[in-house]
């Protein structure tokens, strides 16, 4: 039991995403940090306000990194069906010589 918990720590730990889950997260991070970015700079803009301003830019900032950077589930929706493994023949012969 020990050990199946410690394997799904490890899996999670490990941060394994497919190419699509790869796709959102890079769609994910400039989006929400292009509309806190527009956000921020209305806000400050309008209150005239740069410490505000920076700060909205500093919660973006940590919320898009909380919602890309751990392997969230459905970062793993389509997981990679690998080929199996299989004894290879090479097709070139190369001949050594000694002499």
């Amino acid at each position: 039991m020990a050990q199946d918990a410690l394997d799904k720590l490890r899996d999670l730990a490990d941060g394994q995403i497919d190419f699509e889950g790869q796709k959102l997260a890079e769609l994910l991070s400039t989006l929400l940090l292009s509309v806190f970015a527009v956000l921020s700079f209305m806000v400050g803009f309008t209150l005239q306000d740069i410490k505000l301003a920076v700060y909205i830019g500093l919660v973006g900032t940590c919320l898009t990194f909380l919602v890309v950077v751990p392997p969230w589930p459905f970062f793993t929706r389509h997981p990679i069906k690998w080929l199996d493994a299989y004894a290879s023949r090479s097709l070139v012969a190369i001949e050594t010589t000694t002499e």
